[in-house]
């Protein structure tokens, strides 16, 4: 389970983006590191640039580096480029998709959703974040968790972002339930990365 002892805004202005929705106005009036030197702050070096954009993918994930890792090593093997395949990895774990069909507000709220056991896969229960969701896949709340309060909020849209649905799911929210149509492309998955500064790390 990846750290998360250290405040979400302070890690959103450190990596410069926001993790959360509570996180975004903070990060509007103080766009820069948290600390005394924030302000003056600069990446001089590769090595830190592509670091900052390692840490920053997975952020958006909320994974360990080991679990990114393995997703790089899947995405090496994959066709095309490995950067695009990298982030279509990431995308296609439960919880990420969880979060995208506006089942929940968060990564870490979609994380805290399936590990509780309140998801299931094509009618069984799945308690991994980690679980790669594959196409026609269908996913949906669990019947028994379905009349608690924090789902009752997701069925009227609460969680729901303010942009579109991504067209690679077919989202049901009255029913709590979506499917995985295809696998994204990768200018269809919402996440603010360069991703070959990712490979760029890893291949050093």
């Amino acid at each position: 389970m990846p750290n998360q002892s250290r405040p979400k805004v302070k890690k959103s202005r450190a990596l410069g983006i926001a993790l959360t929705p509570k996180a975004v106005k903070y990060f509007e009036a103080r766009p820069y590191p948290p600390g005394e030197h924030g302000r003056g702050r600069k990446q001089n070096s590769d090595y830190k640039v592509r670091l900052l954009e390692k840490q920053r993918l997975r952020a958006q994930y909320d994974i360990s580096e080991r679990q990114m890792v393995r997703a790089y090593d899947r995405a090496r093997k994959a066709e095309g480029k490995t950067g695009e395949a990298l982030v279509v990895e990431l995308e296609r774990r439960l919880d990420a998709l969880v979060l995208r069909s506006g089942i929940a507000r968060t990564i870490y709220q979609a994380r805290q959703m399936v590990v509780h056991g309140h998801i299931e896969v094509n009618g069984g229960k799945v308690d991994k974040p980690s679980f790669r969701v594959a196409p026609n896949d269908v996913v949906m709340v669990r019947e028994r968790s379905r009349s608690k309060p924090l789902f009752e909020t997701s069925r009227a849209g609460g969680f729901a972002a303010d942009g579109e649905t991504p067209r690679y799911l077919q989202v049901n929210l009255g029913a709590l339930a979506f499917r995985l149509d295809r696998l994204p492309n990768r200018k269809e998955v919402p996440v603010i990365c360069d991703e070959q500064l990712v490979v760029e790390y890893y291949a050093r």
